[in-house]
């Protein structure tokens, strides 16, 4: 039986979408961040990273999103739907190049503004001018060029591909979901400047497997 730690609001849906588009059998075990924002404690008794998602496979507790994607593909993707075969180079290296890029390039400056906004909001009044004016200059100078970089990378590929890998849907989208909504919710996107990106959102969230995901853990919310 594989069971599936998923944090309310969190990357782990990527691993719950997966789960479903395997079809495969599993149990979900959910929870809710602490008022901080962050995930339980009782999460560190599962894996010593304390966060999520966690897939235990047969007493064994698996952390990292592209790592446990890997394996269920490895072990559970026996026809081989959700990564290009051995024989499609061109859709390999397009599928591993964004199954790394998600976590490795765009999530940390998207979790980078998050973290600034959150210090913004819990600061005293006295205070929240001067966290307002850092935040400001860190924005300038080093986070919102960067995202704007990879929106435009990302929106340069899909206009040449329907789905990350090429032209058919892989774990590559799965892993990119995260990256491309929580830009929409926290950078804002042009529907003219960044169309190719909301249509492929548009077919990630019209995929039945994505719409029973977020009916069994809620789907992220940025």
């Amino acid at each position: 039986m594989l069971t599936l730690h998923h944090l309310n609001n969190s990357r782990s849906f990527r691993i719950l979408w997966l789960l479903e588009e395997l079809d495969l059998d599993y149990k979900l075990v959910t929870y809710e961040r602490t008022k901080a924002y962050l995930a339980p404690e009782q999460l560190k008794k599962i894996h010593p990273l304390g966060h999520t998602p966690v897939l235990e496979v047969n007493n064994r507790a698996l952390a990292e999103s592209g790592f446990i994607i890997e394996y269920l593909l490895r072990h559970y993707d026996t026809k081989q739907q959700f990564k290009p075969t051995d024989d499609n180079e061109a859709g390999w290296e397009m599928y591993t190049f964004w199954l790394h890029f998600a976590e490795a390039t765009a999530m940390p400056f998207l979790v980078m503004r998050l973290v600034f906004n959150k210090v913004v909001q819990r600061s005293p009044v006295f205070i929240k001018p001067i966290s307002k004016g850092i935040r400001k200059q860190v924005e300038n100078g080093l986070i919102n060029k960067n995202i704007v970089n990879n929106l435009n990378l990302m929106e340069r590929h899909l206009q040449d591909n329907h789905w990350f890998a090429g032209e058919a849907f892989s774990a590559a989208d799965v892993q990119m979901y995260i990256v491309v909504a929580a830009s929409k919710a926290r950078a804002g996107l042009d529907d003219v400047r960044y169309a190719n990106l909301l249509n492929w959102l548009k077919r990630c969230e019209a995929r039945p497997a994505f719409q029973r995901a977020g009916d069994k853990g809620g789907l992220p919310q940025f």
